[in-house]
């Protein structure tokens, strides 16, 4: 009974089910946990799983101070690191771009990173430093606030399955060709870019979320697509373009998704649709789609006849149960 009582049965655990407890913990409590015994001293120095955010380091009223405290916690972090690291996550709203950044990606380029999310504060646009295309393994990407430039030699991510970008500066080309580069790409997620006209090809994307200042949108290789969502901004010029262009259509934008299943349209995605004559073909037994506008009741009824129009010519030798759920109740409480 002595024996058992005295026996550390948490440190003779078996190394992955220990990992799986310290990567629930904040990264700074796991390693806290270095204090509990000798065992335990470097434990967390080999976890797979990073995720760094605003409560990993005592915070004050010196915002300089705690950036640079988070900084050199980081840097500390990576340095005493042992083993590969998956996942390296960063959600700091009083970090800013700073060298040490470059150094840090440079160190998951080297450890087999998988996932790579880069949350930082407003302020200076983060340069994602070259070394990031050499990431071979990278399965989801996400960053914000960044200046993304792919060298020449870039050949894409071959194992990526998730992008995210928001707020990102690259040019059209580049995004294209990146989009198109990543041949195992499932998800996508493009948000605040502006008066871009964009066309993606993806045979594997099922998920796509726009966001922001589209001049034009083609999906030109996308037979997965099973679920969109668009919320389009316009400033004077894109609004002039959609007038005058006849290619801006819902032909044009659906005629490549045969599996689409859910269709989100917010805003001025509405009159985009609307530039249109004619509905495409859908295999798909059911669409639903949720039309979410700010305008006038007369065009929120115009926008949901347009769609019914469309989905009487949809061809497809089946029944095609179309669900318009365009704020009906908004529609009527403005109306009483």
């Amino acid at each position: 009974m002595g024996d058992a009582l005295g026996s550390d049965l948490i440190s003779d655990l078996p190394q992955s089910i220990i990992e799986s407890i310290l990567v629930r913990l904040p990264i700074r409590d796991a390693v806290r946990t270095s204090i509990l015994s000798s065992k335990w001293r470097y434990k967390w120095a080999s976890i797979t799983q990073l995720v760094f955010d605003e409560k990993c380091v005592d915070t004050c009223s010196d915002r300089d101070v705690v950036e640079k405290t988070v900084v050199k916690f980081i840097t500390r972090f990576l340095f005493l690191h042992q083993g590969p690291i998956h996942k390296f996550q960063i959600t700091i709203s009083y970090l800013q771009s700073c060298p040490e950044i470059d150094q840090w990606i440079l160190f998951l380029s080297r450890n087999d990173i998988k996932e790579l999310v880069l949350e930082l504060g407003e302020g200076e646009f983060l340069r994602i430093p070259s070394c990031l295309f050499k990431c071979k393994k990278l399965c989801h990407l996400e960053l914000f606030r960044c200046e993304l430039d792919p060298p020449p030699s870039f050949k894409g991510f071959l194992c990526l399955r998730s992008l995210n970008l928001h707020q990102v500066l690259i040019s059209p080309e580049a995004i294209e060709a990146l989009i198109s580069n990543c041949p195992l790409l499932e998800s996508l997620s493009l948000s605040y870019f502006d008066s871009l006209a964009l066309s993606i090809r993806a045979p594997n994307l099922k998920y796509l979320y726009l966001e922001g200042e589209f001049r034009d949108i083609c999906l030109e290789d996308t037979p997965q697509l099973v679920e969109i969502s668009v919320a389009m901004y316009m400033t004077d010029d894109i609004a002039e373009h959609f007038e005058q262009s006849a290619d801006c259509n819902f032909v044009k934008f659906l005629g490549g998704v045969p599996n689409l299943e859910r269709l989100v349209g917010h805003i001025y995605f509405t009159k985009k649709i609307l530039c249109g004559y004619q509905g495409p073909t859908i295999k798909s037994d059911t669409v639903y789609l949720y039309i979410n506008t700010t305008f006038d009741v007369y065009f929120r009824f115009q926008c949901v006849f347009y769609i019914f129009v469309c989905a009487c010519n949809m061809v497809n030798g089946q029944i095609l149960f179309l669900i318009l759920l365009c704020l009906f109740y908004e529609v009527f409480e403005h109306r009483q």
